[in-house]
């Protein structure tokens, strides 16, 4: 569909309530205006949210869905910083539910992830969550029980500071990206269970060999060899899925107004259950301002890539009399989430075409072997060019690990001088051998447990925080990388980590089973432990060749970019393929908390742990 050509009447009926304040918004003060056009809004002290079935329209098909108070997304929660929320949640479902509030800080019996510390909410019946709100920034809240979150049971969050917010502003609003398939998501799982090729529908083909859109034939022979498809990008497509604006389809063409020349701040949740999307604004740049509710020192670009569960603040000023469209094109290219920023309701523009499709490279496989390379343990901070002693569990002693300056890494090659601890001649880190360059050889991740369920072991994964998103390489223009973001703020603790673990996430795609270790969440009996107080760095190591967002429940992480005492806290994280992905934190908050995969199906496979941190007194 051309969705330029949509005509005036599709357009004003898609844009429901968002055309009919329009006009009344426009003269109201900055601080009355709604949050966003057309998102029922609920706040205060005491809150009711009711669960329950219900029908979606989207791109003028019905749909079945789930969702909160008669909404799909759920109704925006408003809180403030520092006060005490009651949430009563009310079950009408004839199914266990639950919420979970992503990226809050709450008591883990608040926390909402059934069988961890919370028993669910029983069909017919309610639960109360309490808590004092702790923060401030964007958020959102989701069912964390079956599959229950890709029927719509999801919503967004936004916590005023209690203080003046530093991200000035004339108006604003929220931009919730997802999912929606008019197959049940027990059919979308058992089909890939059976096929997990079931929905790629772009493919190489012989017609794409000889037009050069695809592989060259030596290439293509040799991935075929190894049984890998370079088009395997993500498992759910625009073959299933509409990508959703705030619950509208492109063709409804949600809208949200502005007036030219005003600070237009867009608070950017992907809560969809599979898809990375790759965000921009044709003829705008974003001036990325927050990141999973966290200041960040003001980065301008033209696109960011968003991972599952993640959520971005972004500045927009437009000043011409003009509207413009968002764009949030799946990361497969397989289709894209539509809205238009415009003065005036009913207005359009041109959507830009899906770019073509990318396709996996050796680096996805974890064999780079260019310059960039950071083997495993080995920090990619450019500031910690010093040693350190960082003792990881199960090793005999601690290991001095030699932290790697990149200032000495000059046009993609490495000055080794520069690094002390390398044998040149034998190819190893002073305690980190690199070992062999197989995808199969278990020697490069012996805490791995072998069985079908680990398809693949990167030989040489890397640090790839500098690097756009898949496919966002060669686009042209300034793409968001994570080693642009730096925390406004310093850090609350800035201590170095006394030890380090290494969590690998592992799969086999051809078999669709997903783990963390080589192990699937019901066949792991103990959680992953840590010490209330304690500073660990993790490294997060991607054997797989899909990417995978990573969230950890109940805490904030600093990304180790080389930003020192100003690197970004997050609460999730994309994986690349065949990278690493390195993080310090301070395990602050008691409790039993989930630590997952947040591509729903891949953590309903099994790529889930529970991590505890226990009291200083029960340290062994």
């Amino acid at each position: 569909m051309d969705f330029s050509t949509v005509d005036r009447r599709t357009l004003l009926r898609g844009l429901g309530m968002a055309g009919g304040t329009a006009a009344l918004a426009a003269w109201m003060p900055v601080w009355a205006q709604p949050v966003s056009q057309g998102l029922p809004t609920v706040s205060g002290d005491d809150i009711t949210l009711r669960i329950a079935r219900q029908m979606m329209t989207i791109d003028g098909h019905r749909s079945p869905a789930i969702g909160i108070n008669g909404t799909v997304p759920a109704p925006l929660i408003r809180l403030r910083e520092g006060q005490k929320v009651r949430l009563n949640v009310i079950n009408d479902l004839d199914e266990d539910s639950s919420v979970h509030w992503h990226g809050l800080l709450v008591p883990p019996e608040h926390d909402g992830v059934p069988g961890i510390s919370f028993p669910g909410i029983k069909p017919r019946s309610s639960f109360l969550y309490e808590f004092p709100v702790r923060q401030s920034g964007t958020y959102w809240y989701h069912s964390h029980s079956g599959f229950q979150e890709q029927l719509g049971l999801y919503g967004p969050i936004v916590i005023d500071p209690a203080g003046a917010d530093p991200v000035q502003s004339d108006r604003e609003h929220v931009i919730v990206l997802s999912d929606h398939s008019q197959l049940s998501p027990e059919a979308i799982f058992r089909r890939m269970k059976v096929n997990p090729g079931h929905f790629n529908f772009q493919r190489q083909t012989l017609s794409g060999l000889l037009s050069g859109r695809d592989q060259k034939e030596k290439d293509r022979l040799a991935w075929g060899k190894m049984r890998m498809d370079p088009a395997d990008i993500s498992d759910v497509t625009g073959a299933a899925y509409t990508y959703l604006v705030n619950g509208h389809g492109p063709a409804d063409n949600w809208t949200a107004l502005f007036a030219p020349g005003e600070r237009v701040r867009l608070r950017v949740i992907n809560a969809s259950s599979m898809t990375t999307f790759n965000v921009r604004i044709p003829g705008l740049k974003l001036a990325i301002v927050q990141a999973d509710g966290q200041n960040v020192m003001p980065v301008a670009v033209d696109e960011f890539q968003i991972g599952v569960a993640e959520t971005y603040d972004l500045i927009v000023t437009p000043t011409e009399d003009k509207a413009f469209t968002l764009v949030g094109e799946a990361v497969d290219r397989s289709g894209m989430a539509r809205a238009t920023l415009a003065p005036r309701a009913g207005m359009v523009a041109p959507v830009p075409a899906l770019r073509q499709r990318p396709l996996a490279t050796m680096k996805d496989m974890g064999m780079d072997m260019g310059g960039g390379m950071a083997p495993r343990g080995v920090d990619p901070s450019a500031e910690q060019n010093a040693s350190r002693t960082l003792a990881s569990p199960g090793s005999p002693a601690a290991a001095p690990i030699a932290l790697m300056d990149h200032a000495t890494m000059k046009h993609g090659a490495m000055d080794h001088s520069a690094m002390p601890g390398m044998d040149h001649s034998g190819g190893a880190m002073a305690g980190h051998d690199m070992g062999s360059m197989s995808m199969r050889d278990f020697g490069n991740a012996p805490q791995v447990k072998r069985g079908p369920g680990v398809q693949t072991i990167s030989p040489m994964p890397v640090d790839r925080t500098g690097e756009p998103g898949q496919g966002l390489t060669d686009v042209g223009h300034k793409v968001l990388v994570y080693r642009d973001l730096m925390a406004l703020e310093r850090n609350p603790d800035v201590r170095a980590p006394s030890r380090s673990i290494d969590i690998h996430l592992t799969g086999n795609m051809e078999r669709f089973m997903w783990s963390l270790d080589g192990e699937k969440m019901s066949d792991v009996h103990e959680p992953i432990p840590f010490i209330e107080g304690e500073r660990v760095r993790v490294n997060l190591i991607n054997d797989s060749m899909m990417a995978h967002p990573i969230h950890i429940h109940g805490h904030f992480f600093e990304l180790v970019t080389g930003h020192g005492d100003r690197a970004p806290r997050k609460h999730t994280v994309i994986v690349q393929p065949g990278g690493i992905v390195t993080w310090d934190f301070t395990a602050d908050a008691v409790g039993d908390w989930a630590f997952h995969c947040h591509l729903l199906y891949h953590m309903a496979a099994g790529m889930m742990r529970v991590v505890s941190v226990r009291p200083k007194g029960d340290a062994a």
